[in-house]
């Protein structure tokens, strides 16, 4: 008896063997093959030097005040239409919101739809006591050592130059688009995007305009960042999760605190039970939606046991998942992520308070809503209480996520080839964008919308962003010069 248990135990692991090994080979390369792009002539220590420049100009935004550091914005004005004549020659430039820049490349066909390039004029400020810690001055432009140092060397000055420097030589070669182009380089996306890009939005929408596709800011080329994954891998944002922070208010019964209530019956007792349980229960996660397209097209390009499992998430897909959840960064690829952030309570130490009040920050994966997670989160309080007498709301400035942009769309497969093109090697997939950008004002516009930098990354460099000496190499930027002209080239013409 117990041989043939053994014999049909083995029996059974030895299909399951063959049936791995065959759907692993069978998940063939889902990469476009085509030819390298040949070079462009441009040189790319005159691009560094108008990187450097734009740097200069200090343009940290203000969410309450708009007219914060507008000369330096008007700064930058001056400089883009100095630095390129030939591109303002053919481009018509509006000023929208006092200091977004809204231009116009008209087509030769009215019925194409036209295209949109993104990017934004405004920078973070540079972190309160951190200013000692940068190699170099942040608002200096130093270029050294192969890279262009300062803040908005990455984000996002470094597209905003490579858009225009791309401009500025399709012009000069007397190029003709058939699609309307827009460039639209806000100078409020650090802040929400509200005078700038949601603006713009309004306005294309009022003159009836339809977008065959947007690009902007995003995901980037990471290197060395993806397990199991050897060469550079562009990642392309297809959707973009939304944003609201939850705020909770309860009440107790005040008093000193020599006679405190019942055990968990203060005001900061019932906040800790809610915010126990809401951080305990978050919403499931799994590997699904963008996710799950991003890892079957990375698959077949992984080696050793990573490309096993992820080829056979059907038996593998528990295991992955775990490990996934593990790792803040890809744990927020599957799921409405949930973030305590604020928490207050009580003003001295003797004092039993008579309110406490706390906000909970989610991230919202496409599929779930504002709505259903209120619902969730009252419910989860209600729970954790005992009591339904507590206050619940949204904060303004939320978003719900965007639509998935699709992946068998024509925009996809231009982005897809353009990446290969300039990147020979560079493998292709579609990702979640994790963070913001101003292309959420403009998802009504088009039904591909696509967030990406092709900024190279390695694991050292993420810190960079928004943090300390942030940088973009020479060689990096020319070939972001090289993606727009080969984009626009292309993607601007009709047939």
């Amino acid at each position: 008896m117990i041989k043939r248990l053994l014999l049909g135990l083995l029996a059974v692991l030895l299909v399951l063997a063959v049936l791995v090994a065959v759907n692993t080979l069978r998940q063939g390369s889902r990469q476009i093959e085509v030819p390298a792009l040949a070079p462009l002539a441009f040189d790319k220590d005159v691009a560094a030097q108008h990187l450097s420049e734009a740097i200069r100009a200090r343009t940290v935004s203000s969410r309450e005040d708009a007219a914060l550091n507008a000369d330096q914005f008007v700064q930058l004005h001056a400089m883009l239409q100095a630095r390129y004549p030939k591109a303002h020659a053919v481009l018509k430039r509006e000023v929208v919101g006092g200091l977004s820049l809204l231009y116009t490349w008209q087509g030769s066909d009215p019925k194409a739809q036209p295209i949109m390039l993104m990017a934004h004029q405004d920078v973070v400020p540079i972190a309160p006591g951190t200013g000692k810690d940068w190699t170099v001055d942040p608002f200096a432009g130093t270029v050294r050592d192969g890279f262009v140092w300062g803040r908005g060397s990455w984000d996002n000055k470094g597209n905003l130059i490579a858009q225009m420097e791309a401009f500025e030589l399709l012009a000069a070669a007397g190029f003709k688009p058939q699609r309307t182009i827009y460039l639209v380089a806000g100078a409020d996306e650090e802040v929400a995007g509200l005078r700038g890009a949601k603006q713009i939005a309004a306005l294309l929408k009022d003159r009836g305009v339809r977008l065959e596709f947007v690009i902007d800011e995003g995901m980037v080329i990471a290197e060395g960042i993806l397990p199991g994954v050897a060469k550079p891998v562009a990642i392309i944002g297809v959707a973009e999760k939304g944003y609201v922070s939850v705020v909770l208010r309860l009440s107790g019964k005040p008093g000193h605190s020599s006679m405190p209530p019942a055990k968990g019956g203060s005001a900061i007792a019932m906040m800790s039970a809610a915010l126990k349980r809401i951080d305990d229960e978050q919403l499931p996660a799994a590997i699904r939606g963008v996710a799950g397209e991003m890892f079957g097209t990375l698959a077949p390009e992984m080696t050793g046991f990573s490309r096993v499992a992820l080829s056979n998430l059907w038996l593998f897909g528990p295991l992955v998942q775990k490990q996934l959840e593990a790792a803040p960064s890809t744990n927020a690829m599957l799921r409405t992520t949930t973030a305590l952030t604020m928490a207050n309570a009580g003003n001295k130490d003797n004092v039993l308070p008579g309110q406490a009040e706390a906000t909970v920050n989610f991230r919202l994966l496409p599929g779930d809503t504002i709505a259903t997670v209120l619902e969730r989160v009252k419910g989860q309080v209600k729970q954790a209480t005992g009591s339904d007498s507590f206050e619940l709301y949204a904060l303004p400035g939320g978003n719900e996520a965007t639509g998935i942009s699709s992946t068998a769309s024509a925009p996809y497969r231009l982005l897809n080839t353009t990446v290969r093109e300039v990147f020979p090697g560079t493998l292709v997939t579609p990702g979640l964008y994790l963070a913001g950008s101003d292309s959420i004002h403009f998802v009504a516009l088009s039904d591909n919308v696509f967030r990406f930098s092709p900024i190279r990354v390695k694991t050292e460099d993420v810190p960079r962003l928004h943090g300390t000496n942030e940088r973009i190499s020479v060689d990096n930027l020319a070939e972001l010069i090289r993606f727009y002209h080969r984009l626009i080239s292309v993607g601007a013409q009709a047939s």
